[in-house]
């Protein structure tokens, strides 16, 4: 917990929600308490965070309310949260939990400490202004199959009732059986009509469980009871039908925190020993066998082995590390024993960082979803004026019959509850967080999504993410010496440089076996080159310009020197007095991914165009190569500007390294990092590309699109079924159990629908 302005931050782990209303309770029973602000609550990850000022009203009283409205709650990371949380090294994974009797292995929060449980999160509704279905969860209902729980037995028994009741209807007399049907009704209704209670003391009237406590008890008393049964024993029905759903788009995601080793084996004084993942510091050195998983983000330290990262970022195929390499969590050692050096604590890593991106999506709300949360809150209280309405104007107007327009009323009631529609969106966006997590895509919510969709041009910087980010050597050309010679001489002055063209030079000479000669004397000429005294004479490495001057060049050397200049190659001349050796040409190559990654963005109609500092030269050979537009010579702050255009004529993703081009990161409509987890591509982009792959910018538009279809499919499925039998109802067509079977059956057929993201392979084109 960490304080702020307005109070005490507080979490809690909340069991029993399932569907995106569920969450509208709980914050607006807490924002009618003193002293309690900013209430956070995420369906998906069980998570509940606040703003507490505790002289005003306390933990108890936060949970009391909770619990009052029928939900379990318990502090995170206290044992009965540990029971129910996605477990880092260390902790047991849970069990499967059954939500009232819902069978769900939903798990609880993330909480950036060692020894504490981390949980994934999907997208999901913070508080929708509509009704939900409240799902209490008993604890003594834990672990145990959704039929063991008490919720479950209800549902059990109430069935058992009805089918009672019927057999009494075909055998018996039909006074015994409306009598079993009235006693099967109120078994089942009275525990929705306390929960309905419960919401209307919160200050929350318009609830699916109040609707259902009308309907019910009005059909009794219109003498419906066989219905009314029926309609409470498929309510139960549909909220374990829901509560399935719900659970599997949980689990999409919360394997994510199973991928961490429980263990580690730590080596200390020369021997080694098992310790508890979750409790690994800094510095300390782990092994890791051939097969196991890495227990933590760090560093190797000894051996050379291949890595299979896909666990975390997709990638299929194994890299291979060597000592200095970087590693992450969850990914498997595949050949060779590994000793590495722990460099983050468990509530650091990549996975845990993934994890609490992830929660943290849930804050960043699509426009469309806010829209429908707006929609919702004027919705339901018409849908229930205009009940009323059916119920009484055809009796007092026409003469109609009033046992039959309040039975259609009573059904209209039913069918008007917006549950689907206010699950459409955030189940979509769960689900499309997911299946890019998988794939080392991240989009921090469902507002990242929906403009990634809209977006029609990205903008590329070019060091480090269209090209590999350090130059190389492409030709070798000498003149007045061997190639050998030449190398010799060259790698002799630029010995002990850490400049990126010095570098170069250094690694082609030790491809080619050719040993540096010694230097002495080493110096930099600004803007020109270097000076050294190699074999007692002086010699340079040095731009052309400065051969030319120093008459080491002749004009023939000069154009050939240009004509390598005109295709973006860094040229530099090696020479001795009056003489040339030769030539080195370096160029900071291409990605082997970056013409396919904005071939792919090309035929999907986004344009591509790159952003480098470089001069004009240069970015234009480069961007000939990849086929896209290029502005060049930008300083970071003309980056911005140029940014700032693009969003004023229709949004731009912008794509970086994630430390370089913050600034014009933040100016874009979604700033994408690339990079391998950094700290900086976890937290200052609106998205981060773990595989660090140009491709994966053009996979992540194709999902964000195909999470927007989800969308309107699911807002057309849940606002048709609701017209078709609003109108079936009214015109008497349907009745009271169709009513609920339409409710339950939309909400189920939108997440079923939002589901399918999780089989979408975005890399796929077409």
């Amino acid at each position: 917990m960490s304080a702020n302005e307005t109070g005490e931050r507080c979490d809690w782990t909340v069991t029993g929600m399932d569907c995106a209303s569920c969450a509208t309770k709980i914050t607006t029973a807490l924002n009618r308490l003193p002293g309690v602000q900013d209430v956070q609550v995420g369906v998906m990850t069980e998570r509940l965070t606040v703003s507490l000022d505790a002289s005003r009203t306390s933990r108890d009283t936060v949970e009391a309310t909770v619990k009052k409205l029928g939900f379990g709650i318990a502090p995170k990371g206290s044992p009965v949260a540990l029971k129910k949380a996605f477990v880092l090294p260390g902790a047991e994974s849970a069990a499967a939990d059954d939500h009232a009797g819902h069978d769900h292995a939903g798990h609880a929060g993330h909480d950036h400490g060692a020894t504490k449980v981390a949980a994934t999160a999907a997208k999901q509704d913070p508080g929708h202004g509509g009704p939900g279905h409240t799902h209490a969860t008993d604890p003594k209902d834990r672990d145990k199959r959704w039929y063991q729980t008490a919720k479950g037995k209800l549902v059990i028994g109430t069935g058992l009732l009805l089918a009672a009741a019927w057999t009494v209807k075909l055998f018996g007399p039909e006074s015994i059986a409306y009598y079993a049907f009235f006693a099967a009704c109120l078994i089942g209704v009275a525990p929705v009509a306390v929960r309905a209670f419960a919401a209307l003391r919160a200050g929350i009237p318009f609830t699916i469980e109040a609707l259902m406590t009308i309907a019910a008890i009005g059909a009794l008393f219109i003498g419906a009871a066989e219905e009314a049964a029926l309609v409470v024993f498929l309510f139960a029905v549909g909220e374990v039908l829901e509560g399935v759903a719900a659970d599997r788009a949980r689990a999409s995601i919360r394997a994510l925190a199973d991928l961490v080793p429980k263990t580690a084996i730590l080596e200390e004084g020369g021997t080694t020993r098992e310790v508890d993942a979750a409790t690994l510091q800094i510095g300390q050195r782990v092994l890791v066998r051939p097969g196991d998983r890495i227990p933590a983000d760090g560093e190797i330290a000894e051996g050379t082995s291949g890595i299979d990262e896909s666990p975390v970022t997709g990638e299929s195929m194994p890299k291979t590390k060597r000592p200095g390499d970087a590693v992450f969590a969850g990914s498997i050692n595949t050949e060779a024993a590994l000793r590495i050096t722990v460099t983050k604590a468990a509530e650091d890593n990549t996975i845990s960082r993934i994890i609490a991106l992830v929660e943290e999506a849930e804050t960043a709300r699509a426009p469309t979803e806010r829209f429908i949360d707006r929609f919702s809150r004027i919705y339901m209280p018409a849908i229930v004026g205009l009940a009323v309405l059916v119920a009484i104007i055809p009796p007092l107007t026409m003469g109609a019959d009033w046992n039959t327009w309040i039975y259609r009323a009573l059904a209209l009631l039913l069918i008007g509850c917006p549950c689907a529609l206010v699950i459409s969106v955030p189940a979509s966006i769960a689900s499309a967080l997911s299946s890019g997590a998988k794939r080392g895509i991240l989009m921090k919510g469902g507002a990242v999504i929906e403009a990634a969709a809209r977006t029609t041009r990205v903008a590329f910087d070019k060091t480090g993410t269209l090209t590999v980010g350090r130059p190389a050597v492409t030709d070798v050309i000498p003149l007045g010496a061997t190639e050998a010679e030449l190398l010799a001489v060259a790698a002799g002055i630029e010995t002990g440089s850490s400049h990126p063209l010095a570098e170069a030079i250094l690694r082609r000479a030790d491809e080619a076996k050719v040993t540096p000669l010694p230097a002495t004397g080493a110096k930099a000429l600004i803007g020109k080159g270097v000076e050294a005294t190699v074999g007692g004479a002086p010699a340079w490495v040095a731009s052309p310009r400065y051969a030319a001057e120093m008459q080491a060049l002749d004009g023939l050397g000069i154009r050939r020197a240009a004509a390598m200049e005109e295709d973006g190659k860094t040229v530099v001349v090696v020479f001795r007095e009056r003489l040339a050796l030769g030539m080195i040409a370096m160029r900071d190559e291409p990605r082997a991914d970056a013409i396919e990654g904005v071939r792919q963005l090309k035929a999907m109609g986004v344009t591509s165009v790159m952003l480098t500092g470089d001069n004009a030269r240069t970015g234009a050979a480069i961007a000939g190569l990849m086929g896209m537009e290029h502005r060049a010579e930008l300083m970071p702050e003309a980056k911005v500007t140029e940014i700032k255009a693009m969003v004023a004529s229709g949004g731009v993703i912008m794509v970086g390294d994630g430390i370089n081009d913050a600034p014009a990161l933040a100016a874009a409509s979604v700033g994408v990092a690339m990079g391998s987890g950094t700290d900086v591509a976890l937290e200052t982009a609106a998205a981060a590309l773990l595989r660090n792959r140009v491709t994966d910018v053009a996979a992540m538009v194709r999902l964000a699109r195909a999470a927007m279809g989800n969308i309107r499919q699911n807002v057309t499925i849940s606002l048709g079924l609701k017209a078709v039998f609003l109108v079936t109802t009214v015109l008497g067509v349907t009745g009271l159990w169709i009513a609920i079977l339409a409710d339950t059956g939309a909400t189920v057929l939108v997440t079923l629908n939002a589901l399918r993201l999780l089989r979408f392979n975005p890399e796929r084109e077409g």
